[in-house]
């Protein structure tokens, strides 16, 4: 649904703007009480049963924006419990990151198939003849499946020639690669923590809008107004995020109106990680291990480690670009607080952990920032022309599409030694991510780099994104062709590196 301004859009972009504002502005935070009513005005409720449950799901979410846990539903507390121990200029995510509002989930039913009235009650009943389970008989000459019987194989689905039997399945189940979501004793959804990665598939898949997570953008602008050097590292995948408009000369000045220092490219941080890990390929492929997969991408590197524990050492050591970027700008700028702004959820799972806690202050998605620019009533008209701190190659930029960290890896590794074959195998999603890596296990790509990305699509895709994935793709395409030749900069990364390392 990325890409479509829905009324679940509308609502998390007032959430965010209202947050935002919130901190700004200052003064007593008890006034978040009556943000509800700003958000949903009026009397008569717009999108469900009741304009008090639109209210409770609104207050709710401002809380997760704060970056606060949602409220006991058997016992009265205030929507303000906690904001003022909140109202800091830095917080780690209390987990966990992300929560399904329960009065919000709809309790949608869980996989089944449905015979629907296009059945026509044809003579050859090719749904009964596959059954394996004798799941499917014909009563008043259509075809009616018994639940208790049917093992959800999909042959009849596959063979009905009217297509009148349908897969039913929950929306957030579906999207989650982990097989994390199932329902509780009252059909509500629910996570298991010990298996979701937190790549946010859930939030942007759920149509009722009941799932989110947690944000830091209360904490992040009592920073900025506390006054710290806030510098902004962002992810190749902004460009054309926030509309034709907003061009990637105009992001600077828009990112100074919020109170940010100034704007650093990740992209900057990927070759970095490019180079690191062509090194690590070529020294350890296959001398000291099989195959090696990149490490780039949060939840696909948790996923394995969770699921093919004897596979994480092949996944490689290197740092993240975000990691390299913020811990270049802090050697540089002594002092200084990192935001990264990108396309995912995962990050803010990345930053939370002991050993990058001191890199990276804060996490915010584009959805979240453009809250903060609504906020701030910045108008996209005025922004004058500036460039970004650019040092990035294009194959830098790639990184926000699937595929994109493979090649650049390969094309480094071909720059050091150009005889050197390297092959590639990536997935895109966790399922196929998943499957990749049970291929792996058995052998199937020894000699390979493998990558893995958790959102169809790449970063581009990431749950916090604005813009359809075939959109942004395309955005950074562009992007990538206005970056500077810098294939013969390898030595300066490994100045860097060293620095990094000091």
């Amino acid at each position: 649904m990325r890409g479509i301004y829905s009324s679940v859009t509308d609502i998390r972009r007032k959430v965010f703007t209202e947050v935002a504002r919130l901190a700004y502005e200052g003064g007593d935070y008890s006034r978040i009480e009556e943000l509800p009513y700003k958000i949903v005005p009026g009397e008569i409720a717009k999108y469900r049963d009741s304009i008090f449950l639109e209210r409770a799901i609104v207050g709710e979410r401002l809380r997760l924006a704060i970056g606060l846990p949602l409220r006991p539903m058997d016992e009265h507390a205030p929507l303000s419990m906690g904001i003022d121990a909140s109202a800091v200029a830095e917080k780690y995510y209390d987990p966990p990151l992300v929560n399904i509002i329960k009065f919000a989930c709809n309790g949608c039913p869980e996989k089944h198939y449905h015979v629907t009235d296009v059945c026509q009650g044809c003579l050859a009943n090719p749904c009964k003849e596959v059954c394996p389970k004798g799941a499917i008989s014909i009563q008043h000459g259509k075809s009616v499946i018994d639940q208790s019987k049917c093992i959800k194989c999909g042959r009849c689905e596959n063979v009905c020639p009217y297509h009148a039997i349908i897969k039913v399945e929950r929306p957030c189940a579906r999207s989650c690669g982990m097989d994390a979501i199932s329902s509780d004793d009252q059909g509500k959804a629910t996570i298991d923590y010990d298996k979701c990665v937190s790549c946010g598939q859930c939030i942007v898949n759920c149509p009722f809008g009941a799932i989110s997570d947690k944000g830091q953008i209360f904490q992040l602008i009592h920073s900025i107004k506390r006054g710290d050097r806030v510098i902004a590292i962002v992810a190749p995948a902004f460009v054309g995020q926030f509309g034709p408009k907003m061009t990637p000369e105009k992001f600077s000045d828009a990112m100074k109106q919020l109170g940010f220092d100034q704007v650093v490219e990740v992209a900057i941080g990927a070759d970095l990680c490019t180079i690191e890990e062509a090194k690590d390929f070529m020294r350890a492929v296959p001398a000291e291990q099989p195959f090696m997969a990149t490490s780039c991408c949060p939840s696909w590197s948790v996923m394995a480690k969770k699921l093919f524990p004897t596979l994480a050492p092949y996944i490689s050591m290197a740092m993240t670009p975000m990691v390299l970027t913020a811990r270049l700008q802090k050697k540089e700028h002594p002092g200084c607080k990192i935001a990264f702004v990108g396309p995912c959820s995962s990050k803010k799972l990345e930053a939370s952990r002991r050993t990058i806690r001191s890199d990276v202050d804060f996490v915010l998605t584009f959805e979240e920032l453009m809250g903060m620019f609504e906020a701030k009533n910045v108008d996209f008209d005025q922004l004058a022309d500036s460039e970004l701190q650019e040092d990035a190659t294009a194959a830098g930029r790639g990184f926000a599409v699937s595929g994109g960290v493979a090649q650049a890896v390969v094309d480094a590794v071909k720059r050091m030694d150009p005889d050197r074959e390297v092959k590639v195998a990536s997935a895109q999603g966790l399922q196929d991510c998943k499957k990749l890596l049970m291929m792996a296990k058995a052998g199937k790509y020894n000699g390979y780099l493998l990558e893995g990305m958790a959102c169809p699509g790449g970063c581009v895709a990431g749950a916090g994104t604005l813009q359809p994935v075939e959109k942004a793709a395309a955005a950074v395409a562009k992007y990538k062709n206005q970056a500077k030749d810098k294939n013969a900069m390898d030595s300066k990364y490994d100045i860097t590196l060293s620095l990094l390392n000091d």
